[in-house]
């Protein structure tokens, strides 16, 4: 017998787990990659110019902070149109300091824990198996988050990320800020990325019922938000744009 999945319905704020079949649950993550694929197609540029009433549209916001991420690092000249730093970030996720803000996006997802075994003598206890969510600027979709953790832009790019320091969210009901490193596979988007800043969560944390010697290999999809924030290497001379502490470290001019 397979193990059943758990699935949070409703909002953010009414966090009652339901029991789900497999199939209902498999559906939610598939219906949440098949945006992807759809929006690969709907984020393509058209074959001519684009006009209305004569006029020429101009390029949404969004585009602008996806199309300034394939400049090189010397044409990056104003950062102004990504996404602001959270009023107070904590100390320990400041990015290095020569890493300037590349891209920032938004994501709506769920975190999925498996009911697991408790180790020396522990009781079972939910344990994150994977994120699973959508990466966005406003409605446009960039990309996907999912295990590894891994994050994948439209263009096939990916990321994997390290855990380098975490922080406790300012709501408690939500999953910590992290500092992560990145290596990168591919060119496009995320080609040279170094570190990624997770801020601004939303929900995502493991419900604290529900995990018992009942139900090993339950799974739950708890439904979070957050922002994503990309890092690069800057260029000689180039002004370092950060969402970090406003602390100096030592050494730092």
């Amino acid at each position: 017998m397979r193990p059943s999945l758990l699935c949070w319905r409703g909002s953010l704020q009414h966090r009652n787990p339901t029991l789900l079949g497999r199939a209902a649950a498999c559906r939610q993550l598939r219906s949440m990659a098949s945006v992807i694929a759809l929006s690969a197609c709907s984020n393509a540029p058209p074959a001519g110019p684009s006009r209305e009433d004569g006029v020429a549209r101009s390029q949404p916001q969004s585009q602008a902070v996806l199309a300034d991420t394939a400049r090189p690092p010397h044409e990056h000249k104003d950062k102004a149109h990504l996404r602001p730093c959270p009023p107070r970030i904590p100390e320990a996720l400041d990015p290095p300091p020569n890493a300037t803000l590349e891209q920032a996006l938004e994501a709506d997802g769920v975190q999925i824990y498996a009911c697991a075994a408790g180790k020396g003598g522990e009781p079972p206890a939910w344990a994150l198996e994977a994120p699973h969510a959508v990466l966005r600027t406003g409605p446009r979709v960039q990309g996907v988050h999912f295990a590894g953790p891994t994050w994948q832009a439209l263009d096939g790019s990916q990321l994997r990320g390290a855990k380098l320091a975490a922080a406790d969210a300012p709501d408690a009901a939500a999953v910590p800020w992290l500092l992560l490193s990145a290596t990168p596979t591919g060119d496009g988007t995320f080609a040279h990325v170094t570190h990624i800043q997770r801020l601004e969560t939303v929900g995502g944390k493991a419900p604290a019922l529900g995990c018992d010697a009942g139900h090993l290999g339950a799974k739950v999809l708890v439904p979070y938000r957050s922002s994503y924030f990309f890092y690069r290497s800057a260029a000689p001379g180039v002004p370092v744009h950060q969402c970090n502490s406003g602390r100096k470290k030592p050494g730092s001019s």
